[in-house]
């Protein structure tokens, strides 16, 4: 069991298997795009009607209007190899960061609810995230950039399978 780690006997430390949905880069992009298009716009359109700062307007606005295209053509591709997530009939797992890479494990007997969501850019995109509530304090696991049918499939898979595991008692 080569990269495997027993915890307690029970749940096997592994990384998780599943890719998200290819349509999840080019979400991330358009969120990169319209959080840089927002301050591009109002410094551009200042830079227009304040004409003694155009220059100190326009100069900033192109800035991150060239940083915004970098990060949003860089930054996706690079999520999408790094986020991974696997749901077994033990835990859910997840691996997400970029520079600070997380892997968190949830036993099945300590998720608390299941929820699906889908923004206005995920419901573009046919994708959703599944949140993982459980008691820990570090907070819920996301499972975003899912096809929206798989992340109704898994939520009710994560519902079935949490009815029928007992509750941890520690």
């Amino acid at each position: 069991m080569r990269g495997e780690n027993v915890l307690s006997g029970e749940v096997r430390l592994r990384p998780p298997s599943n890719t998200l949905n290819d349509r999840a880069v080019g979400w991330w992009r358009a969120q990169w795009l319209l959080t840089t298009a927002v301050p591009v716009v109002v410094l551009a359109v200042l830079g227009t009607l304040i004409e003694p700062a155009r220059f100190w307007l326009w100069a900033p606005a192109a800035a991150l209007a060239v940083a915004g295209l970098a990060c949003a053509a860089f930054f996706p591709s690079w999520w999408f190899r790094v986020h991974r997530w696997e749901v077994t009939e033990d835990a859910v797992y997840v691996r997400t960061g970029l520079f600070w890479q997380e892997w968190r494990i949830a036993p099945m007997s300590r998720i608390q609810t299941v929820d699906t969501v889908r923004g206005p850019l995920e419901q573009l995109y046919k994708l959703a995230t599944v949140t993982v509530t459980t008691a820990s304090s570090k907070g819920a696991l996301r499972i975003e950039g899912l096809d929206h049918e798989l992340a109704a499939d898994l939520a009710e898979k994560l519902t079935r399978i949490t009815q029928a595991t007992p509750g941890d008692a520690t």
